[in-house]
């Protein structure tokens, strides 16, 4: 399955009951559990496993700073669509713009913006994206 659109990527994902509160609606902190669910399906799609990029370039990613703006609500067993799309890249960070909507509805129930910093795994401390992901910016202008 191709998940690769125009503007970036998407990924589509069911809420389970172990996903709602007790008014039967998405928990606030799950969407954010489905948005990091969709970054690591990206990378994935785009060659990249994060398990992988630990072991031969020594990085990992963090999230270092994010905003959310919660807009309607996900339900039971909602059929969901969790878009990611690359906006912008310096030499150690990457911003994400996502957004989560119905597969069956218009309309965006969940949207935020997701900065991404890249660390060496045995320090913590920041460090350069490895050439290959610094492509995918050069690649997307």
């Amino acid at each position: 399955m191709d998940n690769r659109f125009v503007n970036g990527f998407s990924w589509p994902l069911r809420v389970y009951y172990e996903d709602t509160d007790a008014g039967g609606v998405v928990y606030y902190a799950n969407y954010l559990k489905f948005m990091e669910r969709a970054r690591t399906e990206w990378l994935r799609d785009l060659g990249f496993e994060q398990d992988e990029l630990i072991a031969r370039e020594d990085v990992l990613f963090a999230v270092r700073h994010i905003e959310v703006d919660y807009l309607q609500p996900a339900r039971l067993n909602d059929a969901l669509i969790i878009d990611v799309q690359l906006v912008d890249a310096s030499a150690a960070t990457m911003t994400l713009a996502q957004q989560i909507t119905k597969q069956s509805e218009s309309g965006v129930l969940c949207k935020g913006t997701v900065k991404i910093v890249c660390l060496k795994a045995s320090t913590f401390r920041p460090v350069a994206l490895p050439p290959a992901i610094r492509r995918l910016w050069r690649d997307k202008e």
